[in-house]
C-alpha cells in the first residue's frame, strides 16, 4: 500500500530589527519589598544593637581586635608588579600616596577605616560620606558617626550607564542606584549612592538637570556585612547569649545592693537581750572594722523572760552565737554560663583568647600558631576586601595602572622557621647576598638597598666554589712550575670535583 506524498514548505522570515539582550540586572530582591514606601526599614533596631554592644563583657574586645588588626597597622601604597622605577611610575606612586594622605585632614586615614570597621561590627553596616572637588574627583572622606540616623531606599527600576576603569580602559555598564537620607531631629539631608553621576538636591532628594554646587547632594559609600538591606552583624546568632550574659552580670551586681550579708545570728533561749546589751552589740558591729577592732571582745547580758507562764523549772537564759558565713554567696553566679557565652561570641568572630585578653595559659608555640591561623583566616581576607573597595570603587576613576592601596599587616614570621628555611636554601646554593641583606634588614624593621655590584646577585655557595677554584688554579700553576707532578695530579682531581659540584653534578 503506497503512502500519500506530502509537500514540505520552508519559509525564511527576515527581520529588520536586531535582537538585543538586556544590558542591566533584572532579578527581583524579595528582601527589599517595602510595600508602598520607597524607604527600607532595618530588621533590627540599630540602637538596640548599640546598647547590647556597649553593655556586653566580650563584644567590645572582639570589635577592638578587628579594628586594630585589620586597619590598625596603617595604609600603604605599592606597585602592582615588580617593575623597574621610572619617572612615570614614581609620579603615579607619589600621586596616589598624596591622595590617600589627604583623604582625611583631622586624623590619619587609617583611623577613618578603623571607625568604619567598629561601626560595621556594631550595627552590621557603616557609611562614608564622599566629597569631590570641582573636577569631580574624590578628595575627602568623612565617617558618619550616627549610623542609626541613616535610612536607605530600595533600588530604583531605572538603570544608569556608568563608566568603570579596568587596566586603563573605560568600560561602560548599566547599574541601578538607591538614595540615602539622614534624619537628626527635624532636619533631613539626602545623599546619592556612590558612583551615581546624576545631580540630586540634598534638601529634597529629587534628581534635577542643573543645581548650584552648594545644594548638590554628596555620595555615600556603604560598608555592610551580609546581604540584608542594612547588613547583619556577625554575632546576630549569639544575641540571646549576649543578652543573657548581661542579665547575669546585672543579677550579680544587684546582689551587692539587695543581697543578704548577715554573717552571724544571736540566738537567746529562755530570756531576752537587755537594752544595754543590744546597744553594745549594735555599736560593736558598726565599729569592728579596721585596726581599732583587733583583739576586742564582746560582753552580752540577758534577763529572764518575765512573761513566761511555764510550770516547769525555770532555766537560766542561754545565749548562742551562730555563724551564717556558710550560707552566704561566696562568688558570682552563672560563672560557667558566662564563660560558655563568651566562647560562643568569640567563635562568631573566629578569635582565639589571645586576641581578647582572656588567656594566661599559652606559650610561644601556641601563641605563634594562634596568630598565624587568625591572620590567614580572618584578618588578611578582611584587609583584602577593604583594599578592593578603595582601589576598585573609591579611587577607580583616577585610573591608576601600576600602583594600588593596601592595608599593612604585622610581621608574624617565626624566626626559628626562617632560620631553617635560610639554612636549607643556602646549603642548596640559592641564597644571594642581596636576599640575605633584605631578610636581615626586614627582621630589624629597616629597609635596605641591593648591592650594586654583580656579585650581589650571585649565590653565596657558588661564589665560595668559584673562589676555591681560582685559588686552586693558582696552586696548580705553581706546582707545574716546580715540576711536582704528583701534587698537580691531586689538585686537578680536586678541581674536577669542585667544578662538578658547582654544576650541580
Amino acid at each position: 500500500m503506497s503512502k500519500k506524498k506530502r509537500k514540505v514548505r520552508a519559509e525564511i522570515i527576515k527581520t529588520t530589527a536586531q535582537i538585543k539582550k538586556s544590558d542591566s540586572p533584572s532579578h527581583l530582591e524579595e528582601k527589599e519589598d517595602s510595600g508602598y514606601s520607597d524607604w527600607l526599614e532595618p530588621d533590627y533596631t540599630l540602637k538596640g544593637l548599640e546598647n547590647m554592644t556597649r553593655h556586653s563583657s566580650i563584644l567590645p574586645q572582639c570589635i577592638s581586635a578587628y579594628k586594630s588588626n585589620i586597619a590598625g597597622f596603617g595604609i600603604g601604597v605599592r606597585y602592582k608588579e615588580d617593575v623597574t622605577d621610572t619617572e612615570e611610575l614614581e609620579d603615579e606612586f607619589n600621586r596616589l600616596s598624596d591622595i590617600v594622605e589627604l583623604l582625611a585632614l583631622d586624623c590619619d586615614t587609617k583611623e577613618v577605616f578603623e571607625k568604619v570597621i567598629a561601626a560595621r561590627e556594631t550595627y552590621g553596616t557603616a557609611y562614608l560620606e564622599i566629597i569631590r572637588n570641582g573636577m569631580d574627583e574624590v578628595v575627602q572622606i568623612e565617617f558618619i558617626e550616627n549610623v542609626p540616623s541613616v535610612q536607605k531606599s530600595r533600588l530604583f527600576e531605572e538603570s544608569v550607564e556608568v563608566e568603570y576603569v579596568y587596566k586603563g580602559k573605560a568600560i561602560r555598564r548599566k547599574k541601578r542606584y538607591r538614595k540615602y537620607k539622614q534624619t537628626v531631629g527635624s532636619k533631613t539631608v539626602y545623599f546619592k549612592e556612590f558612583g551615581d553621576k546624576r545631580i540630586m538636591n540634598k534638601e529634597t532628594g529629587g534628581y534635577v538637570s542643573e543645581l548650584d554646587s552648594d545644594k548638590r547632594a554628596n555620595e555615600i559609600l556603604e560598608f555592610k556585612l551580609g546581604s540584608r538591606p542594612y547588613g547583619q552583624v556577625r554575632w546576630i546568632g549569639q544575641a540571646l547569649n549576649v543578652d543573657g550574659s548581661c542579665k547575669a552580670e546585672n543579677l550579680n551586681n544587684n546582689y551587692f545592693e539587695n543581697g543578704r550579708h548577715t554573717p552571724m545570728a544571736v540566738i537567746i533561749k529562755g530570756g531576752t537581750l537587755t537594752d544595754e546589751s543590744y546597744d553594745k552589740l549594735q555599736t560593736y558591729m558598726n565599729d569592728i572594722k579596721g585596726e581599732a577592732g583587733q583583739h576586742s571582745f564582746l560582753l552580752l547580758e540577758a534577763e529572764k523572760n518575765e512573761n513566761s507562764t511555764s510550770m516547769q523549772e525555770e532555766k537560766q537564759p542561754d545565749i548562742e552565737l551562730k555563724s551564717l558565713a556558710d550560707i552566704l554567696q561566696h562568688d558570682e553566679l552563672f560563672q560557667d554560663y558566662l564563660d560558655n557565652n563568651r566562647k560562643k561570641v568569640q567563635s562568631a568572630f573566629r578569635l582565639p583568647d589571645l586576641y581578647v585578653g582572656y588567656t594566661t595559659d599559652f606559650n610561644r608555640a601556641t601563641a605563634q600558631t594562634a596568630m598565624e591561623v587568625t591572620e590567614k583566616q580572618v584578618f588578611q581576607p578582611e584587609r583584602q576586601s577593604l583594599a578592593w573597595i578603595i582601589n576598585n570603587k573609591l579611587l577607580n576613576e583616577y585610573g591608576f595602572k601600576h600602583v594600588e592601596v593596601y592595608f599593612r599587616e604585622p610581621d608574624i614570621t617565626n624566626p626559628d622557621d626562617l632560620y631553617k628555611v635560610l639554612t636549607l636554601v643556602n646549603n642548596a646554593g640559592g641564597l644571594t647576598p642581596n636576599k640575605a641583606k633584605e631578610i636581615g634588614y626586614k627582621a630589624l624593621g629597616e629597609t635596605s638597598d641591593d648591592f650594586e655590584e654583580d656579585w650581589g646577585n650571585i649565590p653565596l655557595a657558588y661564589s665560595k666554589t668559584q673562589s676555591a677554584l681560582n685559588g686552586l688554579e693558582t696552586q696548580i700553576a705553581k706546582a707545574e712550575n716546580n715540576h711536582d707532578d704528583e701534587i698537580v695530579a691531586v689538585m686537578k682531581s680536586v678541581r674536577s670535583l669542585l667544578m662538578k659540584q658547582s654544576k650541580g653534578g
